[in-house]
């Protein structure tokens, strides 16, 4: 068997020759030039991988779609591998053409696609905010006569923050629609305009495995997503297995998966919200694994990595789960995005605060830093673990007192 591997981000993190052991298996590669250069990597080059390469403009290029059907016929290929959320489209169409098994395009666009998502849900009971595909400048000012302001407006097939914008006045309105492009080059439309919601972000996480959930639960942020050039520290946390409202997110999570289905192993990110009078209604869902650390709070959780499992049992490898369970421990994750300047002091690792399980930074002392561009750019990340929610919260401001105090920035050379 040859898999072809669609990727972007960090191979460290993705190490799919670990993942696909035991197989024999043939791996060929295709990722982004632009994330390999970010994290500073190299293409692998040993067994089992027979091929590797880079393409410049992957997250968007027609490009990478034919290039990728070209070594599907010259591997022979078998499979397709694609774990990130720009490549669930691609993967599921290159597994239709050329019929392999795996996610076809019909799951993956509910998954993918918001407007089709909300339609779905919508049609199957379960709360969405009100919402409106934009054609034009006169609809978008419509809907907030309709529902009011704020309103929200984001690419329907948008990630990571991109492109969110919280219109809060007219005057933002009119030059939100001025500067947009509301229509896509092959005629359809490309933003989705929504009512804001008033309440907290809980998602909830977890893999199905073999058509069944295997691992399901949920975390709180205790941040607004699209506000990711903030200066404090970024706090999700797993919630307690006793609040009834992890049981009614849970239960919401299973009505969602029902009534979107999707292939028989896959991870799942579902963001909720939890409405100032208590309701809860659907924000997005994603066949793909949690960004930013939720993989490694998932990982504290019920011990395995989510994107791994679904991997394997793709391929027909094992991954034992055994019966579902609540976690075993909580955990969360504190995150910094980056902020301008040059870093010029770290706190020492040496005295990390107890609890934390995995620190991580994103730039070295001397290095020059620019803004977050998203909401997964990170200056630093940590994963906590603890034995219940105010436990690990303590453990985690305790980090965030921490790493701000032996944080420094100086700015660069020239400016002010």
């Amino acid at each position: 068997m040859t898999t072809l591997v669609l990727h972007r981000g960090s191979l460290r993190a993705n190490p799919y020759e670990r993942w696909l052991a035991g197989h024999g298996e043939k791996i060929v590669l295709l990722g982004s030039a632009e994330q390999l250069a970010l994290f500073g990597e190299e293409l692998p080059t040993e067994a089992p991988y027979l091929h590797a390469e880079v393409l410049t403009g992957y997250d968007t290029g027609a490009h990478v779609e034919q290039r990728a059907a070209e070594l599907v016929e010259e591997f022979g290929v078998t499979h397709i591998v694609a774990c990130q959320e720009f490549d669930i489209l691609r993967a599921a169409a290159l597994r239709e053409r050329f019929g392999l098994p795996g996610q076809r395009p019909g799951s993956a666009l509910v998954y993918r696609d918001k407007w089709e998502m909300k339609k779905l849900a919508t049609a199957a009971g379960i709360p969405v905010a009100a919402h409106v595909l934009l054609r034009s400048a006169a609809e978008l000012d419509a809907f907030a006569d309709t529902h009011g302001l704020p309103v929200v407006v984001k690419p329907r097939q948008g990630l990571l923050s991109v492109g969110v914008s919280v219109l809060r006045t007219r005057e933002e309105l009119a030059d939100w629609a001025r500067d947009a492009e509301l229509i896509r080059p092959d005629g359809e439309p490309e933003w989705l305009a929504e009512t804001f919601v008033e309440g907290s972000m809980c998602h909830i996480d977890g893999t199905v495995l073999d058509g069944r959930i295997a691992t399901m639960w949920p975390s709180q942020y205790q941040y607004a997503l699209a506000d990711f050039r903030d200066r404090e520290g970024r706090v999700d946390i797993a919630l307690d297995t006793a609040d009834p409202l992890a049981r009614r997110l849970v239960a919401f999570g299973e009505r969602i998966l029902e009534a979107f289905g999707g292939p028989e192993h896959f991870a799942f990110h579902i963001e909720v919200f939890h409405t100032d009078d208590g309701e809860l209604v659907l924000c997005e869902a994603a066949s793909r694994a949690g960004g930013a650390g939720v993989r490694d709070v998932q990982r504290a959780l019920f011990g395995f990595d989510p994107m791994e499992y679904p991997v394997r049992r793709q391929l027909g490898l094992p991954a034992p789960t055994g019966e579902r369970a609540d976690p075993a421990q909580l955990a969360g994750q504190l995150l910094f995005t980056k902020r301008p300047g040059v870093l010029a002091a770290l706190p020492a690792p040496a005295t990390l605060p107890e609890g934390v399980v995995k620190y991580t930074t994103y730039a070295e002392v001397g290095d020059p830093v620019q803004d977050a561009s998203h909401s997964g750019d990170f200056l630093a990340a940590f994963v906590v673990v603890g034995a219940d929610r105010a436990g690990t919260e303590a453990r985690i401001r305790a980090a965030e007192a921490w790493f701000k105090a032996g944080l420094r920035f100086e700015a660069e050379p020239g400016d002010g």
